[in-house]
């Protein structure tokens, strides 16, 4: 499809790209930039916009439906902010006057053919058929910057102080520092109710980030310190994401059929990405490879073999990326199954020693205290009290996991699975979902018979001993086979859980996903602001890691 654009008095047809039945606004942008030779961050910056005939902005979030409802004359032409309300002083190197679109056809005259202008005082040299443009600089940037915060802060706290349950908002924000899901929900279809009243049934992308913005700045601690703007679980631009989104597509499906999403940002799934070997050292490659296979097939010296297996890296990296090779490299590399300590080389060698000691390092000083505090507002449940019971310390505990196994635990209570989206598949319960992460035998009962049960891929933590509590070994269950882990304690046993999806090329159980992301980003700090990450993390990221 053809769209006839006009810049600067001269109009070109330009094709409409479309992805899935989508016009595709940010690659039709480009189209405009490339066919009038246009420089890109004149519309990043916001110099440049893209309207309609009528005048009127157009940005990724109506564009598909004005295209689709016949609209396909548009309009490049500079931003104008009214000469009255711009203070211009004859020295400002920042401000440009730009003539107005009537006079683009005659091109102004030079300042040797206005041998008078000199003597015009800056005020009488500025017409009313002018506009000034404000190239952007740092000082501008900044002020503005500023300015957008403050305003977008009045904008919610007006919003909240205007309807009867802002108070209690207000209040329990004042106490606890924080927002409970009930309260949450409550602000955002607070927050929504105004904006699709103000703004109509598909606010502008820029409306909906200052919401975003304004929630944050007038309620600091609900900052995400790990994403890039801090308000990406309420609104993320470029995903079309967050809390604020969600309640707006139900407005919307609500009010109009066949509403249709903007593209979305290609994310990693960060367990399958593949990386290159971050430790020196040479890789054997060819007969060399073939025959430190062979050695370490046979070696009883468990030294040759971890060498043997560092040299091997790249050849392994490249099996367990090969979606045919797969599922045989633990018969290529069978010293997985009985010797300890090989799945935690391996993800040094992908992170280094720093990122791999992360977990151990922060989870018990910096997230396991605050994790139970958080769980304590859950609504009770008895699977959830026996977790609270089991996790702290001074608590007799005869029958649950240990205290760091139970605020593990506790945690997927805060991330629960969801269905994504798949309304027949039935939800599965954060309980039913501890068993995708770790189960127990007791001592003496059959590994291979209960090997035999398993099914699937994903890997999953085993404890064997006499009571969850007392687990005596460890072993990480993956394709049917128990690898076993050099940890003695459950929270250790657990990164080596973690670690076995990178080592292996796995992408996270569907029912923990949220679950996994939250360790891998916050705890880890692996592939931060790369990998796709819902609300509910960032929310919980949020909560967890503000001073109080």
């Amino acid at each position: 499809m053809l769209a006839k654009v006009e810049y600067g008095g001269v109009q070109k047809y330009i094709k409409i790209p479309h992805i899935d039945e989508i016009f595709d606004f940010q690659k039709f942008l480009q189209e405009v930039l490339d066919k009038f030779s246009l420089q890109a961050q004149l519309v990043a910056d916001g110099v440049l916009g893209l309207t309609d005939t009528s005048e009127t902005e157009v940005d990724g979030d109506t564009f598909d439906e004005l295209v689709k409802s016949g609209v396909k004359n548009f309009k490049v032409g500079y931003r104008q902010y009214p000469v009255t309300d711009i203070s211009v002083e004859e020295s400002d190197p920042c401000v440009m006057l730009v003539p107005s679109p009537a006079s683009l056809a005659d091109p102004p005259p030079s300042p040797a053919s206005t041998p008078d202008s000199a003597a015009q005082s800056p005020a009488s040299s500025i017409s009313s058929d002018s506009t000034i443009i404000l190239p952007p600089t740092k000082h501008r940037k900044t002020a503005r910057k500023d300015l957008d915060r403050d305003e977008a802060r009045q904008r919610v706290e007006t919003a909240l102080s205007s309807n009867p349950k802002g108070e209690e908002i207000f209040k329990e924000y004042k106490k606890t520092k924080t927002l409970s899901v009930v309260t949450r929900k409550q602000m955002v279809n607070i927050l929504v109710a105004e904006m699709v009243e103000t703004h109509g049934r598909v606010p502008p992308m820029h409306v909906r980030a200052s919401y975003a913005l304004g929630i944050v700045t007038l309620f600091p601690y609900l900052q995400d310190p790990y994403s890039k703007h801090g308000y990406e679980h309420y609104y993320d631009p470029e995903a079309n994401t967050g809390y604020l989104a969600w309640r707006l597509k139900t407005v919307q499906r609500n009010t109009h059929d066949g509403f249709r999403e903007c593209s979305r940002p290609d994310y990693q799934d960060s367990p399958k990405t593949q990386r290159e070997c971050l430790l020196t050292g040479d890789q054997l490659l060819g007969e060399e490879c073939r025959e430190a296979l062979s050695i370490m097939r046979h070696s009883t010296d468990i030294s040759v073999v971890g060498e043997k297996m560092r040299a091997t890296f790249d050849y392994r990296q490249k099996l367990v990326h090969d979606q045919d090779a797969t599922a045989s490299v633990l018969d290529v590399f069978p010293r997985f199954l009985d010797i300890p300590g090989l799945i935690e080389q391996d993800f040094c060698m992908m992170f280094g020693d720093h990122v791999s000691g992360r977990f151990l390092a922060r989870w018990s000083s910096d997230f396991k205290h605050r994790v139970i505090t958080e769980c304590q507002s859950l609504p009770s449940s008895p699977y959830v009290d026996e977790l609270l019971a089991a996790s702290d310390l001074e608590v007799e505990n005869d029958y649950g996991w240990d205290s760091d196994m139970s605020a593990l635990l506790l945690l997927l209570h805060l991330l629960p699975p969801t269905s994504k989206g798949q309304k027949k598949a039935p939800k599965m319960s954060s309980a039913q979902a501890t068993n995708h992460v770790v189960r127990f035998i007791k001592e003496g009962a059959s590994l291979s018979t209960f090997l035999e049960k398993v099914d699937g891929r994903q890997p999953f933590l085993l404890g064997i001993g006499e009571q969850r509590k007392k687990i005596t070994r460890f072993f990480i269950v993956v394709d049917q086979k128990a690898l076993p882990c050099k940890a003695l304690t459950s929270v250790a046993a657990f990164d080596v859980l973690f670690k076995t999806h990178y080592v292996f090329s796995l992408s996270y159980d569907d029912a923990l996903s949220a679950f996994y992301t939250f360790i891998q980003t916050t705890i880890y700090n692996i592939d931060v602001g790369t990998t796709k990450e819902t609300p509910r993390v960032k929310e919980l990221r949020a909560k967890l890691l503000q001073d109080h």
